[in-house]
């Protein structure tokens, strides 16, 4: 008898209704360790929501969602997060008057121990752990490359730079499993292939990957396995060069204008 892969992230008949819109449709797929998983399909696919409701910022309709076998369906983000999921946002959701270094030590947060009486009264615990938070940080930028602007206010750094202190501060809550939802948006070839170097960097620190994205050459060149959304229903999914190949999937997304 074979042995069943290890799902890392295993979504099972994930469905989102608002009102009479059927944004997603029981979606079934799984997520294994080590992979670059991405996923595709034309503009209100449902590729986002199924984040939302992976992620816990949205509560799908009847489904389930599993991380390492357990349920985690109806959980706060604050606990998805502490699981061991991170994610990006597609609009960039920085502090923008903070500096970069600030933005990524956020990121810390649910790893952090520290009692609201520690905080108050600036015990030595707290100061311990406020240092450490900052050398982790510091440890991202450079990670990501942007180690030598770390001071500088985030709001002011090119829309390439910002995708990579977003990304960073998702890296600082130790996640097992990272969601960029199409972090190529808006990045020219140069920006493009440093993410590309980047998410392979990241998958090297035995972090799984898993995104959405639009640029469809990036996803044919980095991904393992890919699965393909319209409409809310999946349609495709499989390896790169089949999924390219697949007529569904020419005539729904690839084929047109967008893709």
């Amino acid at each position: 008898m074979e042995n069943t892969p290890i799902r890392l992230l295993s979504t099972n008949a994930l469905s989102r209704h608002y009102g009479g819109v059927i944004a997603l449709s029981e979606v079934t797929m799984a997520v294994h360790p080590g992979q670059i998983f991405s996923l595709i399909g034309p503009n209100g696919a449902g590729k986002t929501t199924l984040f939302n409701c992976v992620t816990g910022l949205d509560k799908p309709t009847l489904g389930a969602v599993e991380f390492l076998g357990k349920p985690i369906t109806g959980l706060r983000p604050d606990e998805v997060t502490a699981l061991g999921i991170s994610r990006t946002f597609q609009n960039i959701r920085l502090f923008a008057e903070l500096t970069v270094l600030d933005n990524v030590k956020i990121g810390r947060h649910p790893r952090t121990k520290s009692t609201f009486i520690g905080s108050v009264f600036r015990t030595q615990r707290q100061q311990n752990e406020e240092a450490a938070i900052a050398e982790q940080a510091h440890e991202m930028l450079e990670f990501v490359g942007l180690g030598t602007i770390s001071d500088q206010t985030a709001g002011n750094l090119s829309y390439g730079d910002q995708r990579r202190v977003e990304i960073a501060r998702a890296l600082a809550t130790e996640p097992r499993l990272l969601l960029l939802d199409e972090p190529a948006a808006g990045m020219n070839p140069q920006e493009t292939q440093e993410l590309i170097d980047l998410i392979y960097a990241i998958r090297d620190q035995s972090i799984t990957v898993l995104l959405i994205e639009h640029d469809v050459k990036l996803v044919m060149q980095i991904s393992d396995w890919v699965t393909v959304l319209d409409h809310g229903e999946k349609i495709s999914e499989g390896e790169p060069a089949d999924v390219q190949n697949d007529a569904r999937v020419i005539e729904a997304y690839l084929g047109t204008a967008e893709g």
